[in-house]
């Protein structure tokens, strides 16, 4: 989140002025990408308009199944002689000509309400971001050779009517690099989109957030990629497109210094809207190990112990395989145990082997 106090104001020309505006509140609202991502998927979904398949399609034909007893399946059949056509499956998903397998339905669920408080808790966070420059950076936009992030110009921006006098100021703000880059993202759509009035592809460019149309609207509508908007109806869909935070938002001095009207702080209620406050962060300092490492807790906390600690418990040996932990449960096995080696020893020392024949006898068993 941004915590500087003041920002700075630029004129047309990019020269820095010398007028300053305070920091609204929403800059410092938590950065929630997971609040973002869930609102803005609802959000986009109430977009969409109804489609459906043909309530009779695949189902046009006259057709019955053969039942059993001819080594067919039971698929319903078309009827008649003398064609193709005859006795050909129908009506299944799996057969050709068939319906579909459940057809979509006018009437399907498309819309999904979701709750004010979270799209407002979404919308602050996207302008919170936006304030961020390397949300913005790592969005894509081209920000390198800008002042400010958020880059806030003088009031006479909003009575630009001219294009020329709208590149003309983007250029001298250094913003205009973003608008190339949408220019040369410029394709055409793969798939049936392009012939249903959808025919090209483009990156987003800057969002001009005004106050007052005094004519911007019309200055900067056909630049590539550039969208505009009036700060009383910010929107996340413009705020964060596909849900990724960090939209490079350029906003007009009138517009900048209304943001504690329309979101108010964590004080004060929103003027706008009507007894909403700005959520708090859980955390006042998110950086946890600065807290860790700080005087304050470092004087409080025990020393740090042994590196290695000695095990709590004793270890549980198997006494059937550990002989030392056998003679500690039954001392009595260790003399058994000598029994039983002395026995086989004698065992094998009494054992008497055979003598092999001797060679004369071997002659005499071989001689005719």
């Amino acid at each position: 989140m941004a915590a500087r106090p003041v920002v700075s104001v630029y004129g047309l020309n990019g020269a820095k002025l010398d007028a300053t505006v305070p920091l609204p509140s929403v800059f410092t609202a938590p950065i929630r990408p997971d609040l973002v991502q869930f609102v803005h998927k609802n959000m986009a979904k109430n977009r969409r308009q109804p489609y459906a398949a043909k309530q009779q399609a695949g189902e046009e034909t006259s057709a019955e199944s053969w039942g059993t007893g001819r080594a067919v399946a039971r698929i319903p059949r078309v009827g008649g002689s003398g064609t193709g056509r005859s006795g050909q499956a129908a009506f299944g998903n799996m057969t050709r000509g068939g319906r579909m397998f459940a057809p979509n339905k006018v009437w399907r669920k498309w819309h999904i309400r979701t709750n004010t408080n979270q799209k407002r808790y979404a919308t602050a966070s996207a302008v919170a971001a936006s304030g961020v420059s390397a949300l913005v950076a790592g969005r894509g936009h081209r920000i390198n050779r800008i002042s400010e992030v958020p880059l806030v110009v003088a009031a006479e921006a909003e009575g630009i009517t001219k294009t020329k006098e709208a590149v003309a100021a983007l250029r001298a703000l250094k913003a205009y690099a973003d608008v190339a880059k949408v220019a040369n993202t410029r394709s055409i759509r793969a798939g049936r989109g392009k012939m249903r009035n959808r025919r090209h592809r483009q990156r987003r460019g800057p969002l001009v957030v005004y106050a007052q149309d005094n004519g911007i609207t019309r200055a900067f509508r056909n630049l590539p990629g550039v969208e505009l908007v009036d700060v009383t109806r910010l929107n996340l869909l413009q705020l964060a497109p596909g849900g990724h935070l960090g939209r490079f938002v350029i906003w007009t001095q009138p517009a900048f210094e209304a943001l504690n009207k329309v979101f108010g702080s964590q004080a004060e209620a929103s003027e706008q809207k009507k007894g909403y406050t700005l959520p708090a962060s859980i955390v006042a300092n998110p950086d946890v190990s600065r807290i860790i490492a700080s005087n304050e807790v470092q004087a409080v906390v025990r020393a740090a112990g042994p590196r290695f600690t000695k095990r709590p418990f004793t270890q549980k040996k198997n006494p059937l395989r550990n002989s030392q932990v056998l003679v500690r449960l039954n001392p009595y096995a260790q003399v058994l145990r000598r029994a039983e080696l002395l026995g086989k020893n004698k065992r094998t020392a009494k054992k008497v082997h055979k003598k092999s024949a001797s060679a004369k006898f071997l002659e005499i068993l071989k001689a005719d």
